[in-house]
């Protein structure tokens, strides 16, 4: 799914004007990436790279700060979902070969799951498996993983479990899947991971309390289905 995304709201007439003139930036959105897909995949990629800028986390947050795009070309975001382990082994290759940065929204508590639960795991919580992906293999990243992509490629953290946002009601359910997760990869990384996600894309703005706890945790992004919304930092 494509999605074009801004971090200021303009006008409608100001909407066409930045969206001529290359002022919004695209957000191609990836989930499993399968070793079956990788001729698809490296097409797609090549074909964004030879049309868009790629985006760090230093570009958005000055394309933000300034209110526009520094680039000769419009940037593009292919945002890689869940945390697969094929998202290491597949994606992130090809986005270094055709010269993007890839940004991948991983479910931390994911990655801590025993190998031989991953496949069931999976299944309960909304992260889609395909016909490679078979019970009893490796499903999931490691965090040896997310530590060397971290140095090439932007990671940061899509919930524990997957959560959605409405799901969040008690203290405990704001820190398990906001805080806690940030916390553990900014560890790992030694960097501060600015931004999230909710299953369903769930925006910025929907709910009082799951807001309250993205500002206190540290984000200062959050990535919803139509929008990448600045709360704060």
């Amino acid at each position: 799914m494509t999605t074009s995304a801004r971090t200021r709201q303009p006008s409608f007439s100001g909407q066409e004007q930045a969206l001529r003139s290359g002022q919004y930036l695209r957000v191609v959105n990836y989930h499993n990436t399968p070793h079956a897909d990788t001729d698809r995949i490296r097409g797609e990629l090549a074909r964004l790279a030879e049309n868009f800028s790629a985006v760090t986390l230093d570009d958005l947050d000055l394309f933000r700060s300034t209110g526009r795009w520094h680039k000769s070309r419009p940037g593009v975001i292919p945002v890689f979902y869940e945390g697969y382990r094929n998202n290491a082994e597949v994606a992130a290759p090809l986005a270094e070969e055709v010269g993007l940065t890839a940004w991948f929204f991983i479910c931390t508590a994911f990655l801590d799951v025993p190998v031989a639960q991953q496949y069931d795991y999976a299944g309960e919580h909304h992260i889609d498996l395909v016909e490679e992906n078979e019970r009893g293999e490796r499903l999931a990243m490691t965090w040896d993983d997310v530590a060397e992509l971290s140095r090439r490629h932007v990671v940061t953290p899509h919930t524990a479990h997957h959560a959605e946002a409405a799901s969040l009601r008690t203290a405990s359910d704001l820190d398990r899947e906001i805080g806690e997760p940030k916390r553990r990869m900014d560890a790992v990384t030694g960097q501060a991971a600015a931004s999230t996600a909710f299953l369903w894309g769930t925006p910025y703005g929907a709910d009082p309390l799951v807001d309250a706890a993205l500002r206190e945790a540290g984000y200062r992004y959050q990535f919803g289905n139509t929008a990448i919304q600045y709360i704060g930092g």
